[in-house]
């Protein structure tokens, strides 16, 4: 199966993780909504595939995504993950349409593929959603 997906994360206080090429960046305390896609019909790339491949332990996996180092830190819990499957590529999108109401973003973070600012978005809380 093809299609997006958004992982929500949570961070249980202020951290700072050295991330990939970006660098040491500085999360606070919050939610977290990232925006990626996952466009082969079958194999290590297919949405099912990635999604399994994002919430395996650490240990079992090579760092290779941006947020791959945020999900293994031990203050960061993967909270939801919603699988939105498609045969076009909406990340992109999803992730205009999230920055335009998130509190922040964390520019060049999953979009070093594409022209997007980022597939970071940071919320205090997500009120703006409807779920606590």
């Amino acid at each position: 199966m093809k299609g997006t997906y958004i992982l929500i994360s949570y961070i249980l206080q202020n951290i700072e993780i050295r991330i990939g090429a970006l660098g040491k960046l500085h999360f606070n305390k919050g939610y977290y909504l990232y925006v990626g896609s996952a466009m082969a019909e079958y194999g290590s790339t297919s949405l099912e595939n990635r999604i399994k491949r994002h919430i395996l332990p650490t240990n079992k996996k090579k760092l290779h995504w941006h947020i791959d180092y945020l999900l293994e830190d031990n203050k960061s819990i993967l909270w939801r993950i919603y699988m939105i499957p498609s045969s076009q590529r909406l990340e992109c999108v999803i992730a205009q349409e999230i920055l335009s109401f998130a509190d922040s973003s964390y520019e060049g973070f999953g979009s070093s593929d594409c022209k997007c600012t980022s597939h970071l978005f940071f919320f205090k809380n997500l009120d703006k959603f409807g779920c606590h």
